[in-house]
């Protein structure tokens, strides 16, 4: 642990570190908090939130905000005195070093009705049926030491839905399991209801202003994507990690950064790819995966340069190994520091899984505008040479651009649109045959997941998505409309498809959804209605006509309903 310090002294040494230390708020905002999330971040497009800000390393804290009391009540619309009050919501000790206060309680409810559709939903998994997930917690302060207790409770009715197609050809099914097999993606957890209990949004923290150590199980969320986020997301269940972290921007000679440093314990889903499984000349195709937790370690960092105001230049690098292969050097607990992969003779050079990536974000508040990019590598090459020769080797991207438009000349409504791209397609077809597309990996046959789900982008291995929406805002309150297309994991589709040179089979989502969000008093209430018409649905053609080469697809629509409440103590 001494080491551990050092190395973590070091780090902020290097990047000219200089601070007063003293004891801050820790209490943060959990990722995808409805409404609230997404107002800060217009709120700094607007000229109301500290520009030096990246919104590229999330959970928000409530240091990072200054000039809002808090960030469960930023809206100016909800005044104390408007405010529903069933009793006392906080209490201070005597001398006001300390406090305890009640964490804001929600329910969200999502129901599919035909498949499973959707991500960034946190505990909540794929699946048919209504599902519910409950939080609510409080939060204590003593000093500089700080525990936030939110556990998440979910249920899924998880009925059973028509997935990968049995009439596929069994040649189809053997080279889906080829890369499912490599990756923790059940199509169905289990055949039964599902029902867990988490520690969710929780947190036991040494805070001392502008940093931050303790352990964790919130999720987090790594890169400047609103819709994906190439390694680190709330896609999946929060995982329980050790954090050391910035909780502001902090201030230096060459302008203000943030940083996160995590090392956490992964979980494995416990289902398999297909539920039944299934077999090819007799011979079950799942691979059992080793019954073994992974070791993650991650580096995320953000510097906002003082000579370019608004403009965020910053990386991120994951590593995960399975414990039983975890060395016990200081270099196997934080291997984050080398850029490229490096090996003694003495170790396997395929015992990890890295990724990494470097984003830009670029804020312009004098157009109420944002841009943004990430473009991310899994596992490396072995040296800079080959990365400069091959760019588009192993690669993923995202872009995006935000603009805010006022309305009607009121100086609190405006009109938000948002456009990203995320492309997890691979270029190269041995990427693919060699299972070392984004999120599978051979020698790690859990993939980049966390209980059954992508750490980071929710659209999986091989897909990518375009996104555009429009949405009427005023305060945290919001009405949107969303237009998207999302292609399903196409490294899959011409892996499966390449013998037969059959490039009729995309399947293909296109969806559109209302969104709406309101506050009243202490109440914010959110809803959302989409409709997903899917085209080739499991990548299956209708091919009654054998004459014909061009022909219908098995297309089939799902709606899912998303409802939630949230009570502000």
């Amino acid at each position: 642990m001494i080491e551990v310090r050092k190395v973590f002294s070091g780090i902020f040494i290097l990047i000219g570190l200089i601070v007063t230390v003293k004891p801050a708020n820790s209490q943060s905002l959990p990722v995808g908090t409805v409404a609230l999330d997404d107002y800060y971040r217009r709120s700094q497009l607007l000229g109301r939130l500290d520009s030096t800000f990246s919104f590229t390393i999330r959970p928000l804290n409530q240091s990072a905000a200054p000039d809002f009391d808090s960030l469960i009540y930023p809206d100016s619309l909800n005044k104390k005195s408007d405010q529903l009050r069933f009793g006392k919501s906080e209490w201070k000790t005597v001398d006001g070093k300390g406090s305890i206060r009640i964490l804001p309680f929600s329910i969200n409810l999502q129901l599919n009705t035909h498949h499973p559709t959707g991500w960034n939903d946190g505990a909540m998994i794929p699946s048919k049926g209504l599902q519910t997930l409950i939080s609510g917690g409080i939060y204590a302060k003593a000093g500089a030491l700080s525990v936030q207790l939110k556990p998440e409770i979910v249920y899924a009715a998880n009925e059973p839905f028509n997935g990968f197609a049995t009439d596929h050809y069994e040649v189809i099914w053997a080279r889906y399991y080829d890369q499912y097999n490599y990756t923790d993606l059940p199509e169905r957890f289990g055949e039964n209801e599902y029902s867990r209990i988490f520690w969710g949004q929780s947190n036991i923290r040494l805070t001392l202003d502008p940093v931050s150590f303790g352990i964790s199980s919130e999720n987090l969320w790594w890169g400047p994507g609103k819709r994906n986020s190439l390694l680190m997301s709330n896609n999946a269940t929060g995982f329980k990690h050790l954090t050391f972290n910035t909780v502001r921007p902090v201030k230096t000679p060459v302008g203000s950064m943030e940083g996160q440093l995590v090392a956490g314990r992964l979980e494995g889903s416990g289902f398999n790819p297909l539920t039944p499984d299934l077999d090819y000349f007799g011979s079950p195709l799942t691979l059992v995966k080793p019954d073994d937790w992974r070791y993650f370690s991650g580096l995320a960092f953000s510097w906002q340069p003082k000579w370019v105001p608004g403009l965020f230049l910053g990386f991120t690098k994951s590593t995960q190994v399975y414990s039983k292969k975890l060395g016990k050097g200081l270099g196997d607990y934080l291997p984050l520091f080398s850029p490229f992969k490096r090996y003694s003779s003495d170790k396997d050079p395929n015992q990890n899984d890295q990724y990494s990536s470097m984003f830009m974000r670029w804020v312009w508040p004098e157009e109420q505008a944002e841009i943004y990019f990430e473009y991310g590598k899994n596992n490396q090459s072995a040296t800079l040479r080959n990365n400069l020769l091959e760019p588009e080797n192993s690669r993923a991207y995202l872009f995006g651009l935000t603009k805010v438009f006022d309305y009607r000349g009121r100086d609190d409504e405006n009109i938000e649109v948002n456009f990203e791209v995320t492309q997890l397609q691979q270029t190269n077809i041995s990427t693919v045959l060699n299972a070392d597309a984004w999120y599978v990996n051979k020698n790690i046959p859990h993939g980049y997941t966390n209980r059954g789900e992508v750490l980071g982008a929710g659209i999986g291995p091989g897909g990518s998505l375009q996104s555009v929406d429009a949405s009427w805002v005023k305060g945290i309150k919001r009405f949107g409309l969303q237009l998207e297309r999302y292609v399903h994991n196409n490294d899959f589709y011409y892996y499966a498809y390449i013998d037969s040179q059959d490039w009729r089979r995309h399947w293909i989502d296109l969806s559109i959804s209302g969104n709406a969000e309101w506050s009243y008093q202490n109440f914010v209430f959110s809803t959302r209605v989409q409709a997903t018409k899917s085209l080739n649905y499991q990548w299956f053609l209708l091919q009654t006509n054998f004459n014909e080469y061009f022909t219908n697809g098995r297309d089939k629509t799902n709606y899912r309903v998303n409802l939630g409440l949230m009570y502000r103590f």
